[in-house]
This record gives structure tokens, C-alpha cells and sequence, in this order.
């Protein structure tokens, strides 16, 4: 059962997502937020699998939560979820250590699937997303830490930040290439290290920034 803690500041949106992960019996919501300020303490108390994060709330934004959780460690695997088609600021939350996003008006099929997809350790910066973010890139500064010349990928390493890039899981990576899921966790360790990122998520935009994928 994966647990999941919802973060919004509208209570009509929160018994919504409630109402439609409670159909689904591989979720269980174990927690909400209404503000920032609550999110940033509840968190690291609740250390739920999956947080579901609005960006647009009074007093400390989603972003802001990011950004607070990053810094002490305390981030679980994070999916956005807004009512904008805002691409600088899910640019922004990608980079402040989100896994993804997804707008409000999302089936419930897309729903469970993206929970399930962050839990198991993927992302949701899926290339038809990243195309739109990609000019986003050009406007915005590297906001986290990275190589400007980052060391040269092998041909496997860059088959398998491509497969990253596609929200793909190491289990899901491992499966597609014939290889057992630890020799992909080291390649990604490895494309970390190379890129001088923290995370995958951050691989992936470094990557696309530079071109790789």
C-alpha cells in the first residue's frame, strides 16, 4: 500500500483527490496539508511515500515547500498538481526537487499511475512535457547545483538517462534492458556523479539542457 499525503489550500480539491484515490486499493491517503507552513511540518512527522503538492497556495507556496523540504532532507518522491499550465513554475518545482506533475483535471487511471510511478522511483518528466519546459530552460537559471562540463556519458549510461527521461523506474529499466535492477542503480549513481546532480529528476534537465537526450 503506497501512502500518500495531500497538500492544498482548497478543501473541495483535497476530499476530491481523497474521494478518487480512495477507489483505487494500492492507496491509502494517510494525511492533508492546508497550507505550506502545515506541509513543512507534517511531512517529515507523516514521511508518507508520495506527496501530492499544490504550487499556488496563500503564505508559503508549493515551491516554497520544496525548497524547505530539499534543504533539510526531509523531501519525499513529490508530484505537482495544479490548475495551471504554468511551465516556468512546474519548471521551478522540478528543480526544487519535484518528480513531476500533473493537472488537476487527470483521470483517475493517470492519477494512480503517476503515484505509483514516483513510489517506485521514476519521474514524471515525461519528453512530450519536457518539449514545452524545455524553452523555460533559456529564461531561468540552473537553480541546484550541476557540471557545465559534466564528465562524457557511455552509450549505455546515455540509453539508460534516455529511459530516465521517459519516467521509467530502475526496476522498469532493468526489465526493458535484460540487466538485473542493481547494475542500473549503479549506471544511474554513475550519471549522477557524471552530471554533478543529486537526483534523477535533475539528471533529466541537465540533460535535455545539454542536449543528451
Amino acid at each position: 500500500m503506497i501512502s500518500v499525503m495531500l497538500v492544498d489550500d482548497q478543501t473541495l480539491v483535497r476530499q476530491g483527490v481523497r474521494s478518487l484515490l480512495a477507489l483505487s486499493d494500492a492507496i491509502d491517503v494517510v494525511a492533508e496539508a492546508a497550507d505550506g507552513d502545515q506541509a513543512i511540518e507534517m511531512v517529515p512527522k507523516v514521511r508518507p511515500d508520495v506527496v501530492l503538492l499544490d504550487m499556488r497556495m496563500p503564505g508559503k507556496s508549493g515551491l516554497d515547500v520544496l525548497r524547505a523540504l530539499s534543504a533539510s532532507g526531509e523531501l519525499p518522491p513529490t508530484i505537482i498538481l495544479t490548475t495551471f499550465d504554468d511551465d516556468e513554475l512546474v519548471l521551478a518545482g522540478l528543480k526544487a526537487g519535484a518528480r513531476g506533475y500533473l493537472l488537476k483535471d487527470v483521470s483517475l487511471e493517470q492519477l494512480v499511475e503517476a503515484v505509483q510511478t514516483v513510489a517506485a522511483g521514476g519521474s514524471l518528466v515525461r519528453p512530450a512535457v519536457t518539449e514545452r519546459l524545455l524553452t523555460g530552460l533559456d529564461r531561468m537559471q540552473n537553480s541546484f547545483a550541476s557540471l557545465d562540463q559534466p564528465d562524457p556519458l557511455t552509450d549505455r549510461e546515455t540509453e539508460i538517462l534516455r529511459l530516465m527521461a521517459g519516467g521509467y523506474s530502475n526496476k522498469e529499466i532493468a526489465n526493458s534492458l535484460n540487466v538485473a535492477e542493481g547494475t542500473v542503480k549503479n549506471h544511474v549513481s554513475n550519471i549522477l556523479s557524471k552530471l554533478g546532480v543529486r537526483d534523477r529528476t535533475r539528471a533529466v534537465l541537465k540533460a535535455f539542457e545539454l542536449g543528451l537526450v
